[in-house]
C-alpha cells in the first residue's frame, strides 16, 4: 500500500501558522509604526504596542473558543448575539465616544470597543443561515419561504443602518456588503454577475455624488496629486512611503513617513510603513502569507460537511480576507480611503477580536472535516489494501 506524504496533517495547521505569523509582523509593526506618535501624545513608546498586545491575547481566547464550539450551535446562538449587537449599536449612539466626528467606540475603563466591527461577523452568521435555507432545501417558494430570507437580510440592513448612523459608512457598506456578496456568488448565476456588478458600480457613484465630501474621493482617488495638500494628501503620502521602501527597504523602525507625514500610520495605513521599512521582498512575502491563506480557507469552505458550513466559511473569507485585499488595494491607491484595517497587522482592538473569532469558527469547521475524514479512513483503507490485494494476485497470475 502506497503511503501519501504530505506537508500538514490537517487544514487547519496552515492557517494556524500564518495566523500566528500574520499576528507577530502585526506587533512588531504596530510598534515600528506608532512609538514616535506614542511618544509624542503619551509620553510612552509602547502605548499602542502594549494595547495591541493585549487586544492580540483576547483575539487568541476568541480564536480558542469559537473554534471548540461546533459551528452548528451558532445556528442557535445567533438571535442572543444579534439582540446584543442591535442593543450596542443603539448604544454608542448615546453613550459613545466621539473621535474626529464619529460617535463609534464604546469605552470600558482604559479600553474601548468598536460595535460596528462585532456586526461585520454578525451579518455574515445572518446571511450563512439566511442562504443555507435556501440552499438546503430542494423546493424553494419565495411564496411560502420569504422569511428564511426577508428576516435575515432585514435584520443586517438595520445594523448597517445604525453603523452608518455613527457615521461610519465604510463599515456599513462592508456589513451589507459581505452578505450580499455571498447571496449573489451562491444565488445567482455566473452569467448575470457582470451585470450586478455594472449596477452596483452605479448605485455606488449615485451614493458618491449624494454627499459632495464622497465625491470628492472618488474624484481623489483618480487623481490624488491634483489636491495634494488637502484631500489626497493620505493617498499621495501612502504612494509615496511604498516607493521610498525600494527593493530590501529603509530596514526596521527607520521609516520616516511615520513622523506626522503619513496620517493613521499604524491603523488603515500600517502597511504602507511596512513597505517603507522592508520593501519590496517583504511585501511580496505578506502577499505569499495571505494568498496561502485565501487557499487553505477556501480548501475549508469548499470540504464542508454541511452547506451552513460551507456558506459559513466562505463568508468568513469574504470578511477576512476581503478586507485584506481592499486594505492592501487601498494603500496602493487602486481604491478610494475607505477606511478598513489590515487584519492581523493593523492596529485595533475591536477588529482584531472578531478578526479571530471569525477565524476560530472557520478552524472549527476545518476540524470537523478532519475528524469526518478519520471517521472515513478506515474503510478507505480498507478499500486500498482490497485493491492492492487484488493487483498483486493478478501479478502472481501472470
Amino acid at each position: 500500500m502506497r503511503t501519501r506524504y504530505t506537508l500538514f496533517k490537517s487544514d487547519s495547521e496552515p492557517i494556524v501558522i500564518i495566523m500566528g505569523i500574520l499576528l507577530v509582523v502585526g506587533l512588531v509593526n504596530v510598534f515600528s509604526s506608532s512609538y514616535v506618535l506614542a511618544a509624542m501624545d503619551f509620553e510612552n513608546p509602547y502605548f499602542f504596542l502594549g494595547r495591541h498586545a493585549l487586544w492580540s491575547f483576547f483575539g487568541i481566547i476568541a480564536c480558542v473558543i469559537c473554534r471548540k464550539v461546533d459551528y452548528r450551535k451558532w445556528r442557535g446562538l445567533m438571535f442572543v448575539g444579534l439582540g446584543v449587537t442591535l442593543f450596542l449599536l443603539v448604544a454608542v449612539l448615546f453613550v459613545g465616544t466621539t473621535v474626529n466626528g464619529a460617535q463609534r467606540w464604546i469605552s470600558l475603563g482604559p479600553l474601548s470597543f468598536q460595535p460596528a466591527e462585532f456586526a461585520k461577523l454578525m451579518a455574515v452568521l445572518m446571511g450563512a443561515f439566511s442562504i443555507s435555507s435556501v440552499l438546503s432545501k430542494e423546493d424553494f417558494y419565495i411564496a411560502e419561504d420569504w422569511p428564511r430570507v426577508v428576516v435575515p437580510f432585514g435584520a443586517i440592513l438595520v445594523m448597517a443602518f445604525l453603523v452608518y448612523r455613527e457615521p461610519d459608512f465604510g463599515t456599513a457598506c462592508i456589513v451589507f456588503g459581505v452578505p450580499l456578496l455571498m447571496a449573489i456568488v451562491l444565488l445567482v448565476r455566473p452569467r448575470f454577475w457582470s451585470l450586478i456588478g455594472l449596477v452596483g458600480g452605479a448605485v455606488a457613484l449615485g451614493i458618491g455624488a449624494l454627499q459632495p465630501y464622497r465625491m470628492k474621493r472618488i474624484l481623489v482617488w483618480i487623481d490624488p496629486w491634483s489636491d495634494a495638500r488637502d484631500a489626497g494628501y493620505q493617498m499621495v503620502q501612502s504612494l509615496s512611503t511604498i516607493g521610498s521602501g525600494g527593493i530590501f527597504g529603509m530596514g526596521f523602525g527607520d521609516g520616516v513617513s511615520k513622523y506626522e507625514y503619513l496620517p493613521e500610520a499604524h491603523t488603515d495605513f500600517a502597511f504602507a510603513i511596512f513597505s517603507q521599512e522592508h520593501g519590496f521582498l517583504g511585501v511580496l512575502l505578506i502577499f505569499f502569507f495571505i494568498g496561502v491563506l485565501l487557499i487553505y480557507c477556501l480548501r475549508v469552505a469548499a470540504r464542508a460537511k454541511d452547506v451552513f458550513g460551507q456558506v459559513l466559511a466562505l463568508g468568513i473569507v469574504f470578511l477576512v480576507l476581503g478586507q485584506a485585499l481592499a486594505n492592501l488595494a487601498m494603500v496602493a491607491g487602486v481604491l478610494p480611503v475607505v477606511g478598513v484595517p489590515l487584519p492581523f497587522i493593523s492596529y485595533g482592538g475591536s477588529s482584531l477580536v472578531v478578526t479571530m473569532a471569525g477565524m476560530g469558527m472557520l478552524l472549527g469547521i476545518a476540524d470537523r472535516n478532519d475528524r469526518a475524514s478519520d471517521g472515513d479512513a478506515p474503510q478507505r483503507r480498507g478499500a486500498e489494501e482490497e485493491a492492492e490485494e487484488r493487483r498483486r494476485r493478478m501479478h502472481v497470475v501472470r
